[in-house]
């Protein structure tokens, strides 16, 4: 589990594929201490393990799934990503919950200086819109913002002064594809919803009720 506050960049110093599969070893550009071999490190958002690790590298494996549903297909060597190891229990959560689990691509499509910040708007495939409110919060690149506005296949963030000098954003243009991650949360709501909201579009029956209520456990006397 991550939040989306990217720890520092990293550069990629090789690429070592093997069919559809590819292990990348990346320098971190930053004081990254103590890596232990199996951990969990967000690199443009995809949580990748490490499996071996020197004195200022560590190399991470990359699936073909992985590789297909990311931009980490397209690194080379001498690419920069964004880093951020896992949450520790007791963190502070200074983002929002992100799994590092990428959802789908989205591509940059304007970016714009509004006083200090930048304005960027993305689109991406329309079946995730439902997942994105406006000052919901949004992971794209690893990065945690806070989604400005937004339509059915469209979203607007604000990249703050900080951000920038910290993360890879500074390299987006538009055509630029980044990879997103929607809000956790929402994501098991839509779920645990779906039945309902199916229900109501006429499309299929709410689930049968279990009979669970507060009557039923006051007559077993649980309360």
């Amino acid at each position: 589990m991550f939040t989306g506050i990217i720890q520092g960049q990293g550069e990629v110093r090789s690429l070592r594929k093997t069919g559809a599969e590819c292990r990348i070893c990346l320098r971190p550009l930053f004081s990254l201490t103590d890596i232990v071999d199996g951990e969990s490190i967000a690199v443009n958002g995809a949580c990748l393990s490490v499996e071996e690790h020197g004195a200022d590298t560590f190399t991470a494996y990359a699936s073909s799934e992985t590789l297909s549903r990311t931009t980490l297909g397209n690194l080379q060597t001498g690419h920069l990503v964004n880093l951020e190891r896992a949450l520790a229990l007791g963190d502070r959560l200074g983002g929002h919950l992100v799994s590092g689990h990428v959802d789908c691509l989205a591509t940059v499509s304007e970016v714009r200086q509004v006083g200090q910040s930048l304005r960027c708007r993305l689109s991406f495939p329309a079946e995730f819109g439902v997942e994105i409110i406006s000052k919901g919060s949004v992971t794209l690149d690893g990065i945690s913002l806070t989604v400005n506005d937004c339509g059915p296949d469209f979203l607007e963030v604000n990249i703050i002064p900080d951000t920038q000098k910290r993360t890879t954003m500074l390299h987006w243009r538009s055509g630029v594809s980044v990879n997103m991650e929607t809000d956790l949360i929402g994501k098991y709501v839509r779920n645990l919803l779906g039945p309902w909201t199916a229900a109501a579009n006429g499309k299929n029956a709410p689930p049968k009720s279990s009979g669970l209520n507060m009557e039923f456990l006051l007559r077993q006397g649980f309360l």
